[in-house]
């Protein structure tokens, strides 16, 4: 356990939607344990349409580039006017390769119980780094649409490499590489011939094996508690790792990390719910979750564990629940009993 007091710049994202409320539960709960984080505060998504005309305002980037770390709320890209995604536009602007997506059931007697795996996307290349165009056929400007991924070596064994370390680290057992070699032979076939490469350099340490995409999301159905650690190709991930959230009762209760070299972003996977924004019924757990991601990610594990401890003595033995988690708490409501459960 660290006693380290020294506080830490971090750039701190509201987002649209349910965005502020949930960011207010966190920070809230945050300062409650005496987090080290220092925010600067900055815009991004609608909030920054609305303020510069930009989703992703200049001002937000250079604040990410001086922090190294960020928490944001869910944030919303504009549909239209030539606006890229904001998430993309992050993980290429900071090199964000790791797309890291933890699962385990907080809430007891669902479908699925004592779920606790780990997902690792990479964040840069395949199917979201296409570059796409129209073919016309006869008549037909756009008689066949073209989309061409990519994979490269040096980001198959980064991620892979990042899975293994990962593992060795939290005391993991197995990195399972999920890909479609059978079909797609040289995109996945170069991420599955980079994997079994760096499986060996871990062998005896850390076990490995493989599995089809299709195969690996039938057995995540039948039987998830085979799976540990596992490690794919862009696409994929993020297909599963909705996947593994829906295991442990949806997206809100799925928290992330776009992890780089000199940045690290932290978030609530879900979206920002427009339809519930305002009405303080929103559940901040996903972006507790991440939050806690983000302490463990500066050394501070000892209150990363007092958040844990907290959330789930309140959802596992206590009465208030958002109504996704079919209580009719708050948001309010769950941030005070949280609070209280703080030790």
């Amino acid at each position: 356990m660290t006693t380290d007091s020294k506080t830490i710049p971090a750039t701190l994202i509201a987002g649209d939607g349910i965005g502020p409320e949930i960011v207010e539960s966190v920070t809230e709960l945050l300062d409650a344990v005496g987090a080290p984080f220092v925010w600067d505060r900055q815009l991004a998504g609608m909030a920054g349409v609305d303020a510069v005309n930009d989703p992703l305002p200049k001002q937000t980037i250079e604040s990410i580039r001086r922090t190294g770390l960020a928490l944001k709320g869910p944030l919303t890209t504009p549909v239209g006017g030539g606006f890229k995604s904001i998430n993309v536009t992050l993980r290429q602007e900071f090199g964000l390769f790791a797309n890291l997506r933890p699962t385990k059931t907080i809430v007891p007697g669902g479908k699925f119980d004592k779920i606790d795996l780990v997902l690792f996307r990479e964040n840069l290349e395949g199917y979201y780094a296409a570059m796409e165009h129209y073919v016309p056929v006869g008549d037909d400007p756009k008689g066949i649409a073209l989309s061409t991924g990519f994979n490269s070596r040096v980001e198959c064994r980064r991620i892979v490499k990042f899975a293994f370390e990962y593992a060795l680290k939290n005391n993991r057992k197995t990195v399972t590489l999920v890909h479609k070699a059978n079909i797609l032979k040289l995109l996945t076939g170069l991420f599955l011939e980079e994997g079994r490469k760096v499986a060996e350099e871990y062998k005896g340490r850390v076990a490995f094996n493989e599995r089809i995409v299709d195969a690996c999301a039938m057995q995540l159905v039948l039987n998830p508690w085979q799976f540990d650690v596992i490690v794919t190709t862009n696409l994929f991930g993020d297909i599963l790792s909705d996947l593994t959230a829906g295991l442990v009762g949806g997206l809100g209760m799925a928290p992330g990390a776009n992890i780089g070299e000199k940045a690290a972003v932290f978030e609530a996977v879900h979206g920002s719910a427009p339809d519930i924004a305002g009405q303080g019924i929103a559940n901040p757990l996903a972006l507790l979750l991440a939050a806690v991601m983000m302490l463990q990610h500066v050394g501070r594990q000892d209150l990363a564990d007092r958040i844990d401890h907290a959330i789930k003595k309140v959802i596992t033995e206590g009465p208030v629940r958002t109504k996704d988690l079919g209580g009719n708490a708050t948001t309010k409501d769950l941030t005070a009993a949280l609070k209280q459960q703080l030790v």
